[in-house]
């Protein structure tokens, strides 16, 4: 019997969404992955998921320059015994398929542009960067080569979230009239600080994984009006209080950002209203899900349910085996550099960053 990792993936395989970008030759032996920063706040989480992986991947190296992170990542257990590497060693390891892009957000996109004229194919976290410009030259430079960018939104495998992008696809709940997301957290003086060097503030940094799941719904929006309010001017610049509108031809959508919110993780949340039905999970993480529908489609019956999922065995397991499964040429990955470009400027928008 599959497992859930495998019905996961399975799902994904299907997806219907846009082509994508060309994938590498297939293979049936352990990828070569390395990693090129540990400061991004995914940074552990996602090698010790490569790790766990080992029937698929065998991670290489890590690229660290900064001193001060390398020490702390190396007392990291996600990291202890692998060999801390300069980039251009890493990048001319034998055999190296694939490198994961870690870095502190405002670099991510220029190393990823060095992995990728090096032929190499990109688990890129998120945000892509403070630049729209930049993001475009790295996509053209993935497109120009056949090489494939997987962004780090986490919710794109979330079982809920998978299963909201099916009942869309499907017609499920009919035209869709209204999203709404919020994710938020109580920041602390050091997060605030480190969140503070970007303009957009948390919904830049955080809340980039719910307008990448509101662009996979509803496509890339008409307008984008920001708020942001920061409510400790006299200690920082942080932009701690943010909400977000993006409007489309017959849709209205929402984001919610909160930094200030000491019960944030248990309230985040993501909603779509159609003309047939209406999903809401809440929370995001373990999902739960409620569905309504005007008749019954499937396995669900008219009216309103629960929807319980089982829990995944990761928060990265299924992002990675799919990535395994495009660098092996099985299968495309399911959004291409158009959803992630619409993503990226929405993203910047919604944060009231240049969108340049």
């Amino acid at each position: 019997m599959p497992n859930r990792r495998e019905i996961l993936v399975a799902a994904l395989a299907g997806c219907t969404l846009p082509a994508c970008h060309v994938v590498g030759a297939e293979s049936t032996h352990r990828i070569r992955v390395g990693q090129v920063g540990t400061m991004h706040a995914h940074a552990s989480g996602k090698m010790s998921t490569m790790r766990k992986l080992d029937d698929l991947f065998e991670v290489v190296g890590v690229v660290e320059p900064d001193h001060g992170a390398r020490q702390r990542a190396e007392k990291n257990d996600a990291y202890r015994g692998l060999p801390f590497v300069e980039l251009d060693q890493l990048l001319e390891t034998t055999g190296l398929a694939a490198v994961a892009v870690e870095t502190s957000v405002s670099d991510l996109v220029e190393n990823a542009v060095r992995c990728l004229q090096a032929g190499k194919h990109i688990h890129l976290d998120k945000p892509a960067g403070i630049s729209m410009s930049a993001c475009r030259e790295m996509h053209a430079e993935a497109n120009r080569r056949g090489l494939t960018i997987q962004m780090g939104y986490m919710f794109r495998y979330n079982p809920a979230f998978t299963l909201l992008f099916q009942m869309v696809r499907d017609g499920w709940l009919g035209d869709v009239t209204e999203l709404n997301g919020a994710m938020g957290k109580l920041a602390g003086d050091s997060l605030r600080r480190d969140l503070a060097q970007y303009s957009g503030g948390g919904m830049f940094e955080l809340s980039c994984h719910l307008i990448d799941a509101m662009v996979t719904v509803l496509g890339k929006p008409q307008k984008v009006q920001s708020y942001n309010r920061r409510t400790r001017p006299d200690a920082d610049s942080f932009a701690d209080n943010q909400l977000a509108v993006f409007e489309y031809p017959n849709a209205v959508a929402t984001i919610r950002c909160n930094h200030i919110d000491p019960f944030g993780f248990a309230r985040r949340q993501f909603g779509v209203a159609g003309t047939k039905g209406v999903f809401d999970i809440n929370p995001l993480e373990p999902p739960a899900a409620r569905l309504t529908l005007d008749q019954a489609r499937g396995d669900y019956q008219k009216g309103a349910q629960d929807v319980a999922f089982a829990r995944s065995p990761g928060r990265y397991d299924a992002e990675f085996v799919d990535l395994a499964k495009v660098i092996r040429g099985e299968k495309q990955l399911a959004w291409n550099s158009d959803h992630d470009l619409a993503v990226h400027e929405a993203v910047l928008a919604g944060s009231g960053m240049d969108v340049d």
